[in-house]
């Protein structure tokens, strides 16, 4: 019996001493594990300061009227944090050109016949964003005081550029000095005369160098912002003048890819604001019709 009972202690023994070594291992317990903590949670994002973003608008454009009218908006975009570089040309070719190959955001020279022109002649697709103001087309002469006064075989300069040269020859025949093809309108050429009563010698000249060959000429048809660059006063210099109803609005011209841009949408809206009209009225005296 006391081997029996001896037997039976020590089997008691080793379960007790075999279960406490298993207890002794490592355990799966909750407490140890970070996984699920938040630990490794995706960070916030920063969503900014909120701040208004500062947009930078290159446009370019001749110096009278279209830069100063640019200049004088300048403030009114800055307020919307817009700035505004003005980049001046003395050129019809070059602010399109840049404009195109995105050197520049805009560019505010141009009338639409000449943009449409422009990019009938190059492939482009630059587009009208806003009509601004008409610059009427006028005759200029430092040798006469009235077209009673052009002489037989007078030389006459017009702009050399289609648009420009067409409206020109429209203008000598409103005013009687010549007559053209029936239905050219303003998209006459000078092949398109079929009379010319005073057989005037009539040269197509760059735009821009207009008025420095009017000591040349006896008449000179020159766009009203080389004009006044030239110390003309168009309401009171030009023989003659198209007249209000012109339909040369020059025009913001941007390209379709930002022509719906917030910054070009309020640069037209400022170009065509009730200040700048005023700016218009006052500063040009009527050389320069608001078209807004």
């Amino acid at each position: 019996m006391k081997k029996i009972s001896l037997l039976l202690l020590t089997l008691i023994l080793t379960l007790v001493v075999s279960a406490c070594g298993q207890g002794s291992g490592t355990t799966n317990n909750p407490n140890n594990s970070n996984a699920g903590s938040g630990n490794n949670a995706p960070a916030n994002e920063t969503a900014g300061n909120g701040g208004q973003q500062e947009i930078t608008l290159k446009v370019g454009a001749t110096p009278v009227p279209h830069a100063e009218i640019l200049n004088f908006v300048k403030p009114m975009l800055a307020e919307q944090g817009i700035t505004l570089d003005v980049v001046e040309f003395n050129d019809y070719v070059q602010p399109n050109t840049q404009l195109y190959e995105k050197q520049l955001d805009a560019n505010f020279f141009q009338h639409i016949p000449y943009m449409e022109q422009f990019n009938k002649d190059k492939g482009y697709d630059l587009v009208n964003a806003a009509g601004i103001h008409i610059e009427p087309l006028g005759a200029y002469s430092k040798k006469i005081n009235s077209i009673e006064e052009l002489k037989e075989g007078a030389r006459v300069a017009i702009p050399n550029d289609p648009s420009n040269g067409g409206r020109a020859l429209a203008l000598l025949a409103a005013n009687n000095l010549i007559t053209l093809k029936e239905g050219v309108g303003v998209e006459g050429i000078v092949a398109d005369i079929t009379e010319n009563p005073k057989n005037l010698k009539i040269t197509e000249v760059e735009a821009a160098t207009l008025p420095r060959v009017l000591d040349e000429v006896d008449l000179a048809l020159i766009n009203t912002n080389y004009a006044i660059e030239a110390g003309l006063v168009p309401t009171a210099d030009a023989l003659f003048i198209e007249g209000s109803d012109s339909p040369y609005v020059n025009i913001l011209t941007a390209r379709p890819d930002n022509v719906d841009s917030e910054g070009i949408q309020a640069l037209a809206n400022a170009l065509q604001s009730p200040e700048v009209k005023q700016f218009i009225e006052d500063n040009y005296k009527g050389a320069i019709v608001p078209a807004f």
